[in-house]
């Protein structure tokens, strides 16, 4: 399965047309005191998804027990008692609650060293996170980066598919046409904290210089350039997940 931190080959242009829709759309930032929280604790998971995804069990375990502190932490603080806009979702209590089983299951996969197993089940709490933002109209910067990365492996599962079909290479090219959207996207939609960080520049560059590669090759219609460009989408955004996603 060509997998990294979403099984996004469920998803389907119409989930990506979906996504890519909402965020046309620029509902107002988040600014509340649980988004905010919540926002702090998807950085221990997002290192709990990467190290899953390494091949590290000490360094899993280590990562998944950072993700459990930070998500009790927030638990604690707002399970009893949810600021606006969360205050009138019923489900509020519900999805965090089913984010900690999450993370209880991933952490017995980690511990009996399943570790693939283990960040495939992690990946529900990214779903269960936005499902409760999207509930509450709230939009952070993850949802821009989770747009992104569901259209990047809609590309990366079924364009390679595609080119070997009739027309192929033309259903390609306009996949990657969503993708260069949303890759410009990671930049317009910036928070200031993190456009201001040292690192933001040097990170997102090669996420957009990858698919501006993709579709040079494309271009071409030379399908050795193209298939060379596939492989080189992913790592950049892996390293621009870890730090800002």
């Amino acid at each position: 399965m060509q997998n990294f931190f979403i099984s996004a080959a469920k998803t389907g242009p119409i989930v990506g047309a979906i996504a890519l829709t909402a965020l046309m759309a620029g509902p107002a930032r988040a600014s509340d005191a649980f988004t905010d929280g919540m926002t702090r604790a998807y950085a221990p998971y997002r290192v709990a998804l990467f190290k899953t995804n390494s091949n590290s069990q000490t360094e899993s375990i280590q990562a998944i027990s950072q993700a459990q502190q930070s998500w009790n932490e927030l638990r604690s603080q707002f399970g009893g008692k949810p600021p606006a806009p969360y205050d009138r979702d019923v489900k509020f209590g519900s999805s965090l609650e089913d984010v900690s089983k999450v993370y209880a299951k991933a952490s017995e996969q980690i511990a009996a060293n399943r570790l693939k197993d283990a960040h495939e089940t992690l990946e529900a709490a990214r779903d269960i996170m936005a499902e409760l933002r999207q509930r509450n109209q709230v939009i952070v910067y993850s949802d821009h980066m989770n747009a992104y990365h569901a259209e990047m492996e809609e590309v990366l599962i079924n364009g390679p598919k595609l080119l070997a079909e009739p027309n192929g290479l033309m259903q390609v090219t306009a996949m990657s046409g969503a993708l260069d959207y949303l890759a410009k996207r990671l930049k317009q939609e910036v928070p200031l904290v993190v456009a201001q960080d040292a690192e933001f520049e040097a990170l997102v560059k090669p996420v957009m210089q990858s698919v501006a590669d993709l579709q040079t090759a494309l271009f071409t219609q030379d399908l050795q350039k193209i298939k060379e460009a596939f492989g080189k989408i992913k790592p950049p955004y892996s390293r621009f997940f870890l730090k800002f996603g």
